[in-house]
C-alpha cells in the first residue's frame, strides 16, 4: 500500500482526505436543503483531520463558493430587513474573531468548537427557539456575535439559526434568509486568515479535492428540499451535528 502512493503528493495521500470527502458530501446535502450546515458541520471535522489554522480556511474558502453558487435563487424570498443588519453586522465582528483563530491554542479551540456544536445540535433537537421580536438593535447584536463566532471558528450559524428559524415564515424564507446571511459575511470571512498567511497551498489542495464533492452535493440536497418532508430531515440532520461535535470534542 506504501509503495502504491509512491510519488502522490503527501497532502493527497493522507487519508484523513477521504474522510474529509465524506462530510463534505454530507454538509453539502445539507447545506443545499436547508440552507445551512457547512459551517457547523466542517468546522469540527477539518479541524479534528487537519487542526482549526489548516481547516477553518479551507471551510471559509468552501463557504464562499457555495453562498455564490445558492444566493441567486434566494435574494427574493429572503426577508432583507431582517438579514441585511444581521449580516452588516456580522461582517464588522468577523476580523475581531479572526484573531483568536491566528493566536489560540489549537487544541483548545478545536475542543471549544466541538462543544459548540454538540451544544447547538442539542438545542436544535430539543426545539428551543428565541420566540421574541426581531428588533434592530437586537438584529445588530445577534449579527456581531455570529461574526465574532465567524472570524474564530469558521462558525457563524448556530445563534443566527436559532434567531432566525423561530418566526412563523415558511420553510422557504428561513432557507432563504440564511443563504443570503451567510452570503454578505462569505467574502470578509477569507480576509484576515488570508492576511495571517492561514491560505496556503496545502488548502488549495485540499480545496480542490473537496470543492467538486460539495459542487455536486448541493444541488442534490436543494432538489432533496423539494420531496423530502422537514419531519424526516431533521433527524438526519441534528444525528450529524452530534456526531460531528462529539468527534471534534472527544477525539
Amino acid at each position: 500500500m506504501i509503495e502504491a502512493l509512491a510519488g502522490v503528493p503527501p497532502i493527497l495521500a493522507d487519508w484523513g482526505l477521504l474522510a474529509a470527502i465524506a462530510a463534505t458530501g454530507v454538509a453539502g446535502v445539507m447545506r443545499g436543503y436547508s440552507g445551512f450546515g457547512t459551517a457547523v458541520i466542517l468546522a469540527p471535522i477539518y479541524s479534528l483531520l487537519w487542526g482549526p489554522r489548516a481547516g477553518i480556511p479551507v471551510m471559509l474558502l468552501m463557504e464562499l463558493l457555495v453562498s455564490l453558487q445558492l444566493l441567486p435563487g434566494a435574494i427574493k424570498d429572503a426577508d432583507r430587513r431582517v438579514v441585511l443588519p444581521l449580516g452588516g453586522a456580522a461582517a464588522v465582528a468577523t476580523p475581531m474573531g479572526a484573531w483568536i483563530l491566528l493566536t489560540a491554542d489549537g487544541e483548545a479551540l478545536r475542543r471549544f468548537i466541538g462543544g459548540f456544536v454538540l451544544v447547538f445540535g442539542l438545542l436544535l433537537m430539543s426545539g428551543w427557539r428565541y420566540h421574541g421580536s426581531r428588533p434592530l438593535p437586537l438584529n445588530l447584536f445577534v449579527g456581531t456575535v455570529a461574526g465574532l463566532l465567524k472570524g474564530s471558528t469558521g462558525m457563524s450559524g448556530p445563534p443566527v439559526i436559532l434567531y432566525l428559524l423561530a418566526g412563523l415564515e415558511e420553510a422557504k424564507r428561513h432557507r432563504a434568509n440564511l443563504i443570503l446571511f451567510f452570503a454578505t459575511i462569505a467574502i470578509i470571512s477569507v480576509v484576515a486568515p488570508a492576511l495571517g498567511g492561514l491560505i496556503d497551498l496545502a488548502v488549495f489542495v485540499r480545496l480542490a479535492v473537496l470543492l467538486p464533492v460539495m459542487a455536486v452535493a448541493v444541488p442534490i440536497g436543494a432538489r432533496l428540499f423539494r420531496v423530502i418532508p422537514d419531519r424526516l430531515y431533521r433527524p438526519f440532520a441534528m444525528g450529524v451535528l452530534l456526531v460531528a461535535g462529539g468527534l471534534a470534542l472527544f477525539g
